[in-house]
């Protein structure tokens, strides 16, 4: 059969199971992430307690499990892919600007992952597991609001990286492959930048940049619209490095 010949080469069948795989999974996770931060934020704010702590028990609750299923599942499929890329061994692919934009959209793909298991999930459990407390009669768990602020930084730099990291993945395919090779000095300023934007932020939206109410997050996570505009400036602004220094 066809799609067991040349299983681990750059047209075999496991590399196709692995894109279906991870676009189908990534469609599902981004989809669901823009759901929670363009959708749902707005309508809670609009709902009253009783309503809200209702659409957190029937609605949210659901949707978490697939949201973050569907990031496991993107997470190990662009693993497999990886995995069954011949490139992946000759480090010249790394230095070229396309392996670059992969290993851009691999970083954050995986701290995306990271928040979604390992600050959203057990954060969430909290907040709703409070409102099903109150709804049953009892006593809010006073950890609740707290709990419900990690998860939704969290989920807005989460967004906020969504942007770049989609753009880069589609990188290799459409320009990364016009700039070639960049030197190191290049190389190297196009990684720095990178990484201030991706540790600065990733530290902001965790809390260890002047807690969860830094002036970073004011300014870029506290409505999902700045969030759109920094997350495409920062995908102009990495691009244009390419440009200018590549």
């Amino acid at each position: 059969m066809e799609l067991f010949s040349d299983w681990m080469g750059m047209t075999g069948g496991g590399q196709a199971v692995g894109r279906y795989a991870h676009y189908l999974g990534g469609i599902t996770w981004i989809g669901l992430l823009y759901f929670f931060n363009f959708i749902q934020g707005a309508a809670f704010g609009e709902m009253s307690d009783g309503a809200r702590g209702e659409a957190l028990r029937k609605i949210t609750w659901r949707t978490l499990w697939w949201f973050r299923w569907a990031a496991a599942l993107t997470w190990v499929s662009g693993i497999w892919i990886l995995a069954h890329q011949e490139l992946i061994h000759e480090m010249d692919y790394w230095r070229s600007a396309s392996g670059m934009g992969i290993a851009f959209g691999a970083v954050l793909g995986t701290t995306m992952a990271a928040n979604v298991w390992m600050v959203i999930w057990p954060a969430q459990k909290i907040a709703i597991g409070s409102s099903v407390r109150v709804s049953e009669g009892g006593e809010a768990d006073s950890e609740a609001p707290a709990a419900a602020k990690r998860a939704g930084r969290a989920s807005r730099v989460n967004t906020l990286f969504s942007i770049p990291l989609i753009f880069f993945m589609m990188w290799p395919s459409h320009f990364g492959m016009n700039f070639g090779n960049p030197d190191s000095g290049p190389r190297a300023t196009i990684w720095i930048v990178f990484a201030v934007i991706w540790i600065v932020m990733e530290l902001s939206a965790l809390g260890k940049v002047g807690g969860y109410d830094s002036a970073i997050n004011k300014k870029v996570l506290d409505k999902h619209k700045d969030t759109i505009v920094y997350g495409l400036v920062i995908t102009v602004v990495l691009y244009l490095l390419f440009e200018i220094v590549a």
